[in-house]
């Protein structure tokens, strides 16, 4: 069995996050690649396809989510993706359990929810969406007409947990705001859900991750159990730096460790900082505490020589656009140019009709 080196292991990731050259691919192509992008806020996806594609313009992801091939749904992890529909259909039917056990366990909600047969009330949730998409609020008040001693919001999560609900345009549409409306994911594209297939979802993991363990992959999906699955599958195998076996599709291949690493400013909540149970493949657990807040927002960051080693924001003060770097560490000045540069590219993109546009280096903390 081969042995991964630790910097082996790092140019693999980013290699299939296409973050070691940036890709000549559509958004939709690029959405289908990396399994989906973290959606957790309106706005990262646009961040991540910037980081990683050459041309990538906001227009076309929001064409995509109106014309409704790629879709906003609570799938892995429990949290937001974007999705393509097609793995939509196909994913959320594989980590519904996830759902199904929270609505026993949540702490806010579960109580509210034990005397309700919850069949019958995501039933009545569907037929109200197949009228019109509804907002969290409005979908509440209108099942509280039937269930009046329920609140309103346990309500909502219950029709949520059963539902493969689907956040529906305008909200994440670049340039704008609204709030989240739902509708469900079958009748929102117009195709059944497909039966579970852990083993799918276990391919395309690998194929925008890999190599991975199954403490990875399950990491990853939110689901366990995972290691059953794998163990009948037909997949490489290589030893990874601290010994682990790693998972891989038998036609993949990784680069040299020697392949250089641009540095990249990587969007908030970037999926290749989430998607293992071991993120020291691309950060430290020093340097990760400070891009992970308490609460779980994930900032903007700086990956230089394949690692995060800093983060980076955009303020805005009257007609100006700001992006702050925030390195914890000196960087060579070649990467510190690098960053710099990339940063102003940053900063045009997003903010192009800011009168002035600026980059600051903040001193090392």
């Amino acid at each position: 069995m081969e042995t991964l080196s630790r910097r082996a292991l790092n140019r693999a990731t980013l290699d299939r996050q296409l973050l070691l050259r940036r890709a000549k691919m559509s958004a939709y192509d690029a959405v289908e690649h990396l399994a989906g992008l973290q959606a957790q806020a309106p706005f990262p996806p646009y961040y991540a396809l910037w980081a990683r594609l050459h041309g990538f313009q906001p227009a076309e992801l929001a064409s995509l989510l109106e014309s409704r091939r790629v879709v906003r749904i609570a799938l892995m992890r429990g949290t937001v993706h974007l999705v393509t529909a097609a793995d939509a259909l196909v994913w959320r039917p594989v980590v519904q359990g996830l759902y199904e056990r929270d609505l026993k366990t949540n702490t806010q909600h579960a109580k509210e929810l034990a005397g309700l047969d919850h069949a019958v009330v995501a039933s009545a949730a569907r037929d109200l969406l197949a009228r019109s998409a509804l907002s969290t609020t409005a979908l509440g008040a209108e099942l509280a007409r039937r269930w009046p001693d329920v609140p309103p919001a346990s309500l909502t999560h219950l029709a949520r947990g059963r539902l493969p609900l689907v956040q529906t345009p305008p909200r994440a549409i670049w340039g704008k705001a609204g709030q989240t409306t739902y509708a469900c994911l079958d009748e929102w594209v117009g195709a059944p859900l497909s039966p579970p297939s852990p083993a799918s979802l276990i391919s395309r993991y690998l194929r925008a991750f890999g190599p991975a363990t199954v403490a990875d992959v399950q990491t990853w999906a939110g689901i366990t159990r995972l290691g059953e699955v794998a163990a009948s599958m037909e997949l490489k195998r290589y030893r990874g730096p601290d010994g682990r076996e790693l998972l891989d599709l038998p036609e993949l291949t990784v680069p040299d460790e020697d392949v250089p690493a641009p540095p990249r400013l990587l969007g908030p909540f970037d999926q290749t900082i989430l998607s293992y149970a071991d993120r020291t493949r691309v950060v430290s657990d020093e340097y990760r505490k400070r891009v992970i807040t308490p609460n779980g927002l994930v900032k903007g960051t700086l990956l230089v020589g394949g690692q995060v080693c800093g983060f980076w924001e955009i303020k805005k003060a009257k007609k100006a656009a700001i992006v702050e770097l925030a390195p914890f560490e000196k960087l060579p000045k070649r990467d510190l140019a690098a960053v710099e540069s990339a940063a102003g590219r940053l900063v045009s993109w997003a903010e192009p009709a800011a009168e002035t546009q600026e980059v600051r280096i903040l001193p090392v903390t």
